[in-house]
């Protein structure tokens, strides 16, 4: 019998995002992020291929990034309601990461695989700095999925896209509980 760790599941069974727009200072510094990081590292990799890597943005990066954003929504013929939309959770980020998912090329791990992974390391980081005591909130939006955007703001490669952006600072109001799935209703028992 494994030996069980329940306050880790009551962790996961009550862990509950924070509205990005409700973070404010102080965010984690370098030193408090560093292990949020490594969690978020040990996620589920098949093939140890590393298909993912971090850019931490801090604040002063922020402004840059809602300026690119509204610019690159007005070149898409955004609406001005997408456009404030995309330039907000800069305008408002104290510090975010953008989980970067890097294709690599390989004969044994397909690129589902990747992206799965990709995934797995943005919520394993959402859920570190959630039960390090910070706010945290896994955004992306238009402008996440927008070459202009994530070449000209993130540098980002042909085979790079963002998988998301982890919002994270100091909550100011208690997140509110919200509807969960009903298991019953998504769950199929196979037995045989």
């Amino acid at each position: 019998m494994p030996a069980p760790n329940p306050a880790a599941l009551d962790f996961l069974l009550t862990r509950r995002s924070r509205p990005a727009k409700t973070l404010t200072t102080p965010a984690p510094t370098r030193d408090e992020l560093e292990p949020l990081l490594r969690a978020a590292a040990r996620s589920p990799d098949h093939g140890k291929l590393e298909p993912w890597r971090f850019i931490v943005i801090e604040q002063g990066a922020m402004g840059r990034l809602a300026d690119l954003a509204e610019a690159r929504g007005k070149a898409l013929g955004k609406s001005e309601t997408d456009i404030v939309k995309g330039r907000s959770q800069f305008d408002q980020g104290i510090l975010a990461v953008a989980v970067i998912e890097v294709q690599k090329a390989s004969d044994k791990v397909p690129a589902i695989e990747q992206t799965y992974s990709a995934g797995a390391v943005c919520l394993a980081l959402l859920n570190a700095a959630l039960a390090s005591g910070w706010g945290a909130n896994w955004l992306t939006g238009w402008a996440s999925h927008d070459r202009g955007f994530c070449e000209d703001g993130l540098g980002l490669a042909e085979n790079e896209r963002i998988a998301g952006l982890i919002h994270i600072a100091t909550e100011t109001v208690a997140a509110p509980e919200r509807p969960r799935p009903d298991l019953a209703a998504i769950t199929e028992w196979v037995e045989q």
